[in-house]
């Protein structure tokens, strides 16, 4: 690999951030350290959509459906069978894998708006499920996660995903790892073939490439991200609800993706944090924190057009990823 130029400040940014998050493990007061905890691992799967957003310009409503396959497949489990937690976690993505895997299947055989509605409508069949269920789920109600199923034994030591730092660091810990993997996909020919496709997918094909397998592997890839998040989420947080199979959850993700900058790496975290924090401030002081929320991102997107980094790599910084 050529580390001079751009791919070594591409990759000295990164872990830059991943150093600064540690960090900020020591520094954050209680209230803010939870919060951070919690975005992590939602930007988590804001990089998942992004993957199929951002790079292969697959417009997704059905992305809360992956989410929560991680959620309910690490979370059941845990509930129900007595299962351990790196067991859980497991299931969780493989959950999220078979999902991923049958729904990129079928829905590929449509495009554009077509693609768009059918996933909606797989996700909203998958929500229908987990009401249908509620025996197992407890519906909206969810389940709650009690804090000794959340406890990995390493020999004589015991890892409490209930305290606040264990839950801080492996919040961090997988968003660094989901982070590297995204910038090593989108520079590697597998990522160049996707913004190909997602630029013109006809001249794509003409050129010898498969775009369905391509388009396939994005679907994959994004949805195994997004079940790990999801299955972070039950096993860090200890709830698993139906609201997060909710429509609501897919139009999040589409959200912070377009917030932060659509095929940057570092976008969704961006529109993570600052979605999340706009409606926390504003919702503290009115309860018409929507209306301030909704005049923030009409600005927003009237001067950045692209999304907060997408326009600083557009505008000063060309070699962003």
């Amino acid at each position: 690999m050529n580390w001079e130029g751009p791919t070594a400040k591409v990759y000295a940014l990164h872990v830059a951030v991943v150093a600064l998050l540690v960090g900020l493990n020591f520094a954050l007061p209680e209230y803010h350290h939870g919060v951070l905890a919690r975005v992590l691992v939602l930007a988590v799967f804001a990089m998942g959509y992004n993957v199929l957003f951002g790079y292969a310009g697959l417009l997704s409503l059905g992305h809360a459906m992956f989410f929560a396959a991680g959620l309910y497949g690490a979370g059941l489990p845990l509930y129900h069978l007595g299962w351990g937690v790196p067991a859980a976690f497991g299931a969780g993505i493989a959950a999220g894998f078979v999902a991923s895997l049958i729904i990129g299947l079928l829905a590929l055989r449509t495009s554009g708006v077509a693609f768009m509605i059918v996933t909606m409508m797989f996700a909203q069949v998958f929500y229908l499920t987990t009401l249908y269920f509620g025996e197992w789920t407890r519906g909206d109600e969810g389940l709650v996660l009690q804090q000794q199923a959340r406890q990995v034994t390493l020999g004589a030591q015991t890892l409490d995903l209930t305290s606040p730092a264990t839950r801080y660091l492996l919040a961090v810990a997988l968003f660094a790892i989901v982070l590297l993997a995204s910038v090593a996909l989108v520079r590697s020919r597998h990522g160049r073939v996707l913004v190909a496709i997602r630029e013109n997918e006809e001249r794509t094909r003409m050129l010898g490439y498969d775009t369905f397998a391509n388009k396939l592997a994005a679907v994959v890839t994004s949805g195994v991200i997004c079940a790990a998040a999801g299955a972070a989420y039950a096993l860090l947080f200890g709830y698993v609800g139906s609201t997060f199979a909710s429509v609501q959850y897919s139009i999040l993700p589409l959200l912070w993706v377009l917030l932060g900058g659509a095929a940057t790496t570092l976008g969704p975290l961006i529109g993570t944090l600052f979605m999340y924090y706009v409606i926390d401030i504003a919702s503290g002081y009115t309860s018409a924190y929507m209306l301030v929320v909704g005049a923030v991102l009409i600005l927003l997107v009237l001067f950045f057009r692209k999304g907060v980094l997408g326009t600083v790599r557009e505008r000063w910084v060309g070699w962003l990823p």
